[in-house]
């Protein structure tokens, strides 16, 4: 998948290095902005199973 970008990018070799790096930033943008809260919320993070402490030691 990687070779296919690199041959349908244009330019010399540092333009497409600075192509390359312009792409996966915009995919992790993309990822941070709307898919990773889109999917939040049917993850099991919230799902705890450590009862809260009371606050006093137990012996």
């Amino acid at each position: 998948m990687y070779a296919a970008l690199w041959r349908l990018l244009p330019g010399s070799r540092l333009v497409r290095i600075l192509q390359m790096v312009a792409l996966a930033a915009v995919v992790v943008c993309v990822l941070f902005v709307w898919v990773f809260p889109a999917i939040a919320p049917h993850l099991p993070f919230e799902d705890v199973t450590i009862e809260p402490s009371t606050g006093t030691p137990t012996p």
